[in-house]
């Protein structure tokens, strides 16, 4: 190679050496500047070119995007019910995205490998392409009815309603909620300052109660201690006698554990149903420390407390019972008191295992993905997460349930002409705080009938006054939207 050759060559090498270092110089030392600048626009305005797909749950619509008159932005973004479907929709900012919106953000924007085809025939036909739309599980008049009832009064706290056969959510609610529209105007600074005002909000209405946070289940988790119990001897039933004295001699420990208000159960000795039905904390209890840890954590796993992290696309947070320690915390554990933490998606499918013959179905918020000419790119596919328990045992458990609503603590929940399964729980809280209201409960729950909804749901503490319980302030709420998913 001549002279002038190899200068060139050189002269060559040292431009690209210096492209590469200017290139990492910019994407390393000042990405962070350049990103924020407010001259670098480019990507807030595509956000804003693509026609987003639909967010659905049948024939209502809870997400699209309309044109606009604004010669700079081509779509908005709009929710035309945020509230009531915001814990489910999420919202599009933008620069970013919540819940179905982000989950599914790369099928709704048009962007996925899986619309491969969609975006050639339209690069073909010269259409713009459009996202993909995203039909939910939620059953829209069980929804509206859930946040009705709990929303009113100022109440605080969740709700989930599940299939129990397929694991579709039909209806999950927190509140307080929040409106998206606000948060996804083409304004970076409105949007900010809506945000912050939101994120700076001591009732945390940007929260998703259902899945994001844990509480002590309370009562509640009876049904898991019960299930665990007899799973452990099939001999046992509903009019099986266990003793149950006022208060239950704790080892190592000078404190004992009573029943509610320090009642009696009771003669001290009654049967399992009794026991379900007033909510007696000393035999579950001796229950839970007789089982001993290990099977007690094995019976949660088995509902899927513990395990795998879920994702119904957004992801849950995880329920546990809490650490190994003493007898006395495994009694407490056994009732739904101290370490024990689950959220109410979690306490749905405790519900759902029984309703459904003992198999818990893995819970799913996505029914079907359609492009934009309707052809299907996805649809739901029930998936079974474990078998909780025997035939035999949920058949034991649903009788008792049913009792707990027609004799005992949860007769809130009746619904005329439906037999309802349910149990109540009124979780303690620290600092001498009123308690939380809980309650699960499934319907229709005859003998040969099959459930067609289970419910969870908490009312947070002091939100419904101080005095609140399970089966008074929780159990009518449950009833309004089982009413709604029966068609009553």
């Amino acid at each position: 190679m001549n002279s002038p050759l190899k200068r060139v060559a050189l002269a060559c090498m040292l431009m690209f050496g210096l492209l590469m270092l200017n290139v990492n110089y910019l994407q390393g030392v000042r990405a962070e500047e350049l990103r924020s600048d407010s001259r670098n626009v480019r990507n807030f305005y595509d956000r804003y070119e693509v026609q987003r797909g639909r967010i659905t749950a049948g024939s209502k619509v809870l997400a699209e995007s309309v044109e606009t008159d604004d010669n700079t932005f081509k779509y908005s973004r709009r929710y035309p019910e945020g509230k009531v479907y915001a814990p489910v929709t999420g919202f599009f900012a933008p620069e970013s995205e919540r819940d179905i919106e982000r989950a599914k953000n790369d099928l709704l924007d048009g962007s996925s490998a899986d619309l491969l085809i969609r975006r050639s025939l339209d690069l073909f036909s010269g259409t713009q392409t459009k996202g993909a739309n995203v039909d939910l599980t939620i059953n829209p008049k069980a929804q509206e009815a859930a946040y009705k009832a709990l929303s009113a009064s100022g109440k605080k706290g969740a709700l989930v309603a599940i299939d129990p056969k397929t694991g579709a959510i039909l209806a999950m609610v927190s509140v307080p909620t929040y409106d998206p529209n606000p948060l996804s105007k083409a304004d970076k600074a409105g949007v900010n300052a809506a945000y912050a005002k939101l994120a700076e909000d001591e009732d945390q209405p940007l929260l998703n109660r259902a899945i994001e946070r844990t509480y002590p289940p309370g009562s509640t988790f009876k049904v898991v201690t019960m299930a665990a119990y007899l799973e452990n001897d099939d001999t046992l039933g509903p009019q099986s006698p266990i003793d149950a004295p006022p208060r239950l001699d704790l080892p190592n420990t000078t404190a004992d554990l009573p029943n509610h208000g320090n009642s009696a159960c009771g003669n001290g000795r009654v049967t399992l149903s009794y026991a379900l039905e007033k909510s007696c904390n000393t035999p579950f209890g001796k229950i839970g420390m007789d089982l001993g840890y290990d099977a007690m954590k094995e019976q949660a796993a088995k509902f899927g407390i513990g395990g795998e992290q879920l994702e119904i696309p957004m992801p849950v947070s995880a329920s546990s019972i809490g650490e190994q320690e003493d007898q006395a915390a495994l009694a407490q554990a056994s009732i739904g008191q101290r370490n024990n933490q689950m959220t109410p998606l979690q306490m749905a499918m405790v519900a759902a295992g029984v309703a459904n013959d003992g198999v818990v179905m893995k819970p799913y918020l996505v029914n079907k993905v359609a492009d934009a000419e309707g052809g299907e790119v996805e649809t739901a596919d029930p998936e079974e997460l474990s078998t909780a328990m025997s035939e035999e045992t949920a058949a034991k458990l649903r009788e008792m349930m049913v009792n707990v609503v027609n004799l005992g603590t949860a007769s809130a929940a009746q619904i005329p002409g439906v037999t309802v399964a349910g149990k109540t729980g009124t979780a303690e809280t620290s600092g001498n705080r009123a308690p939380h209201a809980w309650f699960v409960s499934f319907a229709p729950a005859g003998p040969d009938e099959e459930p067609k909804v289970a419910v969870a749901l908490i009312v947070e503490s002091g939100s419904a006054g101080d005095d609140a319980s399970g089966g008074q302030t929780a159990a009518p709420i449950a009833r309004s939207v089982m009413e709604a998913v029966l068609g009553r």
